[in-house]
């Protein structure tokens, strides 16, 4: 039992207990029960991650990456399929017809030649303005091809504090 224990907490420890979800710490807190699948809840600000108790003896860290890997997939889709129509909206119709939601290395969106928007779903541990900074951005690139004076008159001009969030898009 106690070895089960330090097993649960050395998985909680290099996943850092905590993750991000719309820039706030939410902590993961790992159950074993009587399922046959892993399961995710989202209750206040944590994320319960139900394993079937055969997984107590095996390596849990990626098992539970997987998991909560698919639960920000899933919050992505929703969040940035309403932040998408508030922007199209707001840009008064001016928005990509694809768009596809998958991961990619050191960006949150990106616009290929063939106007589709790919976003990456890592996006959702950030705020939600910062969501929709990205959409005003990518959006304004329909307009605009390059990193153009006028493509950035037109973000800011849609954009709150478009210069404050500027250094995290970049960074990101």
């Amino acid at each position: 039992m106690l070895k089960s224990i330090f097993k649960k907490e050395r998985i909680e420890e290099k996943l850092g207990k905590n993750v991000k979800l719309f820039g706030e710490e939410i902590s993961v807190k790992i159950i074993y029960s009587k399922i046959q699948n892993p399961e995710l809840s989202l209750v206040g600000n944590v994320i319960n991650v139900y394993l079937p108790k055969k997984y107590k003896k095996n390596q849990n860290l990626e098992i539970v990456k997987i998991a909560l890997d698919k639960m920000y997939d899933e919050i992505a889709r929703i969040e940035i399929e309403k932040a998408m129509e508030e922007t199209r909206v707001m840009l008064k119709g001016l928005a990509p017809e694809n768009y596809e939601i998958k991961r990619m290395p050191n960006k949150l969106a990106k616009m290929t030649w063939n106007q589709t928007l790919i976003i990456n779903p890592e996006i959702v541990k950030y705020d939600r303005t910062i969501l929709k900074n990205v959409l005003i951005y990518e959006f304004c690139h329909l307009k605009y091809k390059t990193n153009c004076k006028s493509l950035y008159n037109m973000v800011k001009k849609y954009s709150e504090n478009f210069e404050e969030y500027n250094y995290i898009l970049q960074v990101a």
